[in-house]
């Protein structure tokens, strides 16, 4: 089985300071915010989860204005024969603004559950630490960097790290960017789960955004996602969907 992250890519519920920001204010110091999007291929730490199929997202998330957050993000998913169709996640964390330092980082922890309604000996839960430090290289800029642990990951009864970067850039004021990332994901068995005979791959992004000015909180992106994974023994379709491929998202925030 594929597993689908970041996202809890930057489409997930884990960022919930970020939506939180321009969200508008509700009673008892709370604030919501969320995503739609559509994607030609639902990928999840380069892996496809959909079998290079397109998907239809959704995610909010409610803020406290003590950094404390609650989120929810869901997607079509597809495994194969006998998988569940839908994966709803829900997560808890705190963000707060490290004051203290001259960037000014944001710090994000929580927990977040990847959760399958029709299949739930495929639910499997991972801590993330985040750090987002913005105007890195350039006026307007962001840099996220990312840890994450499970004790049962993909449900398969073994711990597993991953740690990932991701940055992107506005192309002065011409509503394009750049995006980049990178993420590596070992696990501590692979008697129980493994990359294709592999503890561990490597997984990276590159690609190109729009934001849309005549509609706001509207966005384009056009990536190249894969990963390094072998492939010798897979199918066609299991090889297209762990090699670079072209993945193109539009999403709306509110």
């Amino acid at each position: 089985m594929l597993k689908k992250l970041f996202a809890v890519t930057a489409l997930t519920a884990a960022s919930g300071a970020v939506f939180a920001e321009d969200a508008p204010a509700l009673p008892f110091g709370l604030s919501f915010g969320g995503s739609a999007a559509v994607t030609t291929d639902y990928r999840f730490r380069g892996m496809t989860q959909t079998e290079t199929d397109p998907a239809v997202q959704a995610g909010f998330t409610l803020s406290h204005n003590s950094g404390v957050y609650f989120g929810l993000w869901g997607s079509n998913v597809n495994f194969g024969s006998g998988t569940p169709s839908l994966e709803l996640d829900p997560s808890i964390g705190y963000a707060t603004t490290l004051e203290g330092f001259s960037s000014k980082p944001v710090l994000d922890v929580g927990v977040v559950y990847y959760n399958y309604p029709s299949a739930s000996d495929l639910n499997w839960a991972e801590l993330y630490g985040k750090l987002t430090f913005a105007d890195v290289l350039a006026s307007g800029d962001s840099l996220l960097t990312n840890i994450n642990y499970t004790n049962d990951y993909v449900a398969a009864d073994t711990s597993s790290w991953n740690v990932n970067a991701a940055y992107s850039i506005p192309f002065g004021a011409s509503g394009f960017g750049g995006v980049a990332g990178l993420g590596y994901t070992v696990v501590n068995d692979e008697d129980k789960y493994s990359f294709n005979g592999d503890d561990n791959y490597i997984d990276w992004k590159v690609g190109v955004t729009y934001g849309f000015k005549s509609l706001e909180g509207a966005s384009a992106e056009l990536a190249a996602v894969g990963t390094n994974i072998d492939t010798d023994g897979m199918t066609d379709a299991q090889s297209r969907g762990v090699e670079t491929g072209a993945v193109f998202t539009l999403t709306k925030t509110f």
